[in-house]
């Protein structure tokens, strides 16, 4: 250390030989030491550094949902949440596009809404708020591809809607796939379960929300029922849908927006109602 500290200031190897009384051979093996550790160093930091831009290298910058389209994002969102909010067909959404000088095809709107509908839920998620502990649950339906869909659906008691399938059957299977989905939307178990008098629906509750009171009351399950009503009015301007898991995503969208106007999400909460949506359909865009 004191031959590293003198060679520091700048002494020769003959005068730190003279003041450490020691030999010159022995300062020039000290110095070569001391080059060969300071090469070494130098060699090792500089391995770490490559070997960190390596591996910052291997993780590629998270990719867009939106990279590969050939139009901007601010387009893509306009067109699926005009379909989603609004009782539009696709037509109805590329003629309102084309009046703005966008030209887009019909079936290009429907895969926007097909794929960007799930990732705009999805990213949403964290920003929902936990449904309330009573669940209105009824089953409406849906014709998909000339055929009836039974389309199940529940709300809580804030009319917040939870969640929704698309069964072929009505039966004691598809109830219990629908409470299991629901229940995984959250982290909590309702106390108070709403449903028609299906004979389904008692046991099913007892499995998967054991404790929970069932009532089955005349009009007890008006809420749900009038949740229907907005959504059928939703579809009606369609000419039908194609594939069930068309009928899912399209459901389910417009439980999605609809959660947003009620302000169920904390997205665009501060905004009045007429804004929200769009506020939050630009926050949620830069998610994906």
């Amino acid at each position: 250390m004191e031959v590293l500290g003198l060679l520091i200031e700048g002494w020769s190897n003959a005068r730190i030989a003279a003041v450490l009384v020691i030999a010159p051979r022995t300062v020039t093996a000290h110095v070569e030491h001391i080059l060969a550790g300071s090469v070494a160093l130098a060699d090792d930091v500089l391995g770490q550094a490559e070997l960190m831009g390596r591996r910052h290298r291997r993780v590629p910058p998270p990719s867009s949902g939106f990279a590969g389209f050939r139009f901007p994002d601010e387009v893509i969102m306009l067109a699926v949440r005009w379909y989603l909010r609004y009782g539009l067909s696709y037509r109805d959404v590329e003629e309102l596009l084309a009046e703005r000088g966008i030209e887009v095809d019909h079936v290009t709107i429907y895969r926007w809404v097909q794929r960007f509908t799930p990732l705009l839920i999805d990213a949403a998620r964290p920003c929902r708020h936990a449904p309330g502990d009573r669940w209105f649950v009824d089953e409406t339906y849906v014709k998909v591809a000339g055929a009836w869909r039974y389309v199940y659906r529940a709300v809580d008691q804030f009319g917040q809607f939870i969640d929704v399938m698309v069964s072929e059957k009505r039966d004691l299977a598809a109830a219990r796939r629908f409470f299991t989905r629901a229940l995984n939307t959250t982290t909590l178990t309702p106390v108070e379960v709403i449903t028609d008098k299906a004979a389904v629906y008692p046991g099913v509750v007892e499995e998967l929300a054991p404790g929970a009171w069932h009532h089955t009351e005349p009009y007890a399950n008006n809420r749900i029922e009038a949740d229907h009503s907005q959504l059928k009015r939703r579809l009606r301007p369609m000419r039908g849908l194609k594939t069930d898991r068309a009928a899912r995503i399209v459901t389910g969208g417009h439980g999605f927006v609809q959660n947003i106007r009620r302000g169920h999400y904390e997205l665009g909460t501060e905004k009045p109602v007429n804004l929200r949506v769009t506020t939050a359909f630009d926050e949620l865009a830069l998610a994906i």
